[in-house]
């Protein structure tokens, strides 16, 4: 069996237009353009000195796109050893000298690292339903004012603790940009 590689282009920023290839491998989608494009108009396009946590980095679209886009650094998690050798490929290829990669389970990141983000992108594989079990350890990883974009494969609430300052749908994809709640 022979895997195809996918691709991607980075939408904005000082790597507009770059490709970004990608093992074949199941449950790995990328987020898509329109989408994309949408999410970095709700984060303000320019994401200078930002902070930004790529949790499940996949093709790397979210977390090479923060990066295009200014951001001061991008931590890209992922698991998958040929993901992480793609990401790798890409942040060398690049010069992406403010990502950094770590080859780890999301959870096992999250209960082991303490810095603090701006943004979290959260795109986690759909039928795992990770988001239940991961937003409740998010708030001590997110800086004052901080957000969280999340995506889904049908709509999703989230508890009490957070409240969507902007959510869209897709075909059949719901995303969202969180916050915490005030009196979450």
């Amino acid at each position: 069996m022979v895997l195809v590689r996918g691709k991607v282009r980075i939408i904005g920023g000082q790597w507009r237009s770059r490709l970004l290839t990608f093992p074949a491998i199941p449950d790995l989608r990328p987020t898509p353009d329109r989408i994309r494009e949408t999410v970095f108009n709700w984060l303000g396009q320019d994401l200078t000195g930002l902070n930004c946590l790529d949790l499940f980095a996949g093709s790397g679209a979210l977390g090479f796109e923060a990066a295009s886009r200014g951001a001061s650094q991008v931590v890209m998690v992922d698991a998958d050893t040929k993901i992480y050798k793609a990401l790798h490929e890409t942040k060398e290829k690049l010069q992406a000298t403010q990502v950094e990669l770590k080859m780890m389970n999301a959870l096992n990141f999250l209960n082991s690292d303490v810095r603090k983000f701006d943004v979290i992108f959260l795109d986690p594989p759909y039928r795992l339903e990770l988001l239940p079990k991961l937003l409740p350890l998010l708030p001590s990883h997110l800086e004052k004012g901080g957000l969280v974009y999340t995506e889904t494969k049908s709509h999703w609430t989230a508890d009490k603790h957070w409240c969507a300052k902007h959510s869209a749908k897709a075909g059949a994809v719901s995303y969202q940009l969180l916050e915490l709640a005030l009196n979450g």
